[in-house]
């Protein structure tokens, strides 16, 4: 995608905004944003519905949810191929998009680039051709074009690759490329639909830790869309889960695992063990929870009070959060078990344990020998509970 400096436009109010961005939180600002489709039969989808975002210069913003909840659209938005039902969206402080205005700036205004999961390079280009293509399309002058692309393929580590072609490079110099290029026309707003998808898993973790050494250098700022959980984890300042077209959750990535804002939210982030219960009392450090497993003391997520007593809830737990002991702890979740089966998986040992009338899944150190039969005591801090009401 061509990217170009955004001109000044007319803000919302009818003010002239500054060209340009700034340090700030308002560097790419979404007020709004609703995205309907028809299906055959006529009847409306909502791909976005009301989706207001305030991305800061330099974050990594990362849009993670399953296919069909608006993320790859509001993306698409974002970048001007798609254009919405109603909403405001500003770069750098330049209105590219009004409703009620009936402003649209084209694509190749909105000084944006976009990174595809193909990475789009010619493949009868060289990697410079490649990357001098969008200035070339501003017919803008030969020693300056050679200047701006030495820079930015010196800057993402890529100058020494200039006279090759993208057959010639590996899976991560393509996509250094490909950013070099979203970079080179002065664009710091870099836009991502799933790029590390159509590789496998041992080149995408090399991948993904290759294009999070390039934003801690260059800084760009990064919205980026991925269905994989564990590369939104790694990648993400800001982690935004969308669902049915709405953001249900916008946090750190830490946060977002540790405390989910639903139970919906914790079920697609993570493996996680349910129990529904009954709360059997609530105090200032929790509440405590009669489940088929036993007895569990947590506190509540999603909600800033504690269910009352009486209450049904759910009690989520994650594999992680047991760890096996030799004696109980006061003050934490204690359960005794029976060793149902176990699972190695090379860097952990998956662990079923029967307890009461359920069942726990344990994620245990690798090196355990653990065996169907054995009995073992589980403990859990209260805070690795989660309660949900009903």
């Amino acid at each position: 995608m061509t990217a170009v400096t955004v001109p000044r436009q007319r803000s919302r109010r009818g003010v002239s905004a500054p060209a340009g961005g700034h340090e700030g939180a308002d560097h790419l600002v979404l007020e709004g944003i609703r995205k309907e489709f028809r299906r055959k039969n006529d009847t409306p989808v909502v791909a976005c519905d009301g989706v207001s975002l305030n991305v800061a210069r330099g974050e990594f913003v990362v849009l993670l949810g399953p296919s069909g909840c608006g993320k790859t659209t509001l993306l698409r938005i974002i970048a001007g191929l798609d254009r919405p039902d109603d909403g405001v969206i500003s770069i750098a402080h330049n209105v590219v998009y009004d409703r009620a205005a009936k402003l649209t700036v084209p694509p190749e205004k909105r000084g944006v680039g976009m990174v595809f999961q193909s990475y789009a390079l010619w493949p009868h280009m060289t990697v410079f051709d490649n990357v001098a293509y969008p200035l070339r399309a501003q017919k803008i002058k030969k020693d300056e074009i050679r200047r701006r692309v030495e820079e930015v393929l010196t800057n993402v580590g890529v100058a020494n690759t200039a006279d090759r072609v993208p057959s010639q490079l590996s899976g991560g110099q393509q996509q250094r490329v490909a950013l070099a290029r979203a970079l080179v026309s002065g664009s710091d707003i870099i836009l991502f639909d799933e790029p590390l998808s159509n590789v496998d898993a041992k080149v995408r973790t090399q991948l993904r830790e290759e294009l999070r050494s390039l934003h801690e250098k260059v800084r760009f700022t990064a919205v980026y869309v991925t269905h994989d959980q564990q590369e939104a984890m790694s990648l993400a300042t800001r982690l935004l889960v969308l669902s049915e077209g709405s953001v249900v959750q916008d946090a750190p990535p830490a946060e977002v695992y540790q405390r989910p804002s639903s139970l919906d939210v914790a079920r697609f982030i993570g493996a996680t063990d349910e129990f529904i219960g009954t709360v059997l009392e609530t105090d200032t450090t929790g509440s405590t929870v009669q489940t088929k497993v036993g007895v569990l003391h947590g506190v509540a997520a999603g909600t800033a009070h504690a269910p009352t007593v009486g209450a049904e809830v759910t009690a989520v737990v994650r594999p992680t959060a047991w760890r096996l002991a030799e004696t109980e702890v006061p003050g934490q979740n204690n359960l005794r078990g029976t060793v149902q089966r176990t699972n190695f998986q090379g860097e952990r040992l998956e662990v079923d344990i029967s307890s009461g009338d359920g069942d726990i899944q344990v994620w245990a150190p690798f090196y355990l020998d653990l065996k169907p039969g054995d009995e073992v005591l589980l403990i859990a801090a209260p805070t690795e509970v989660l309660i949900y009401e009903h």
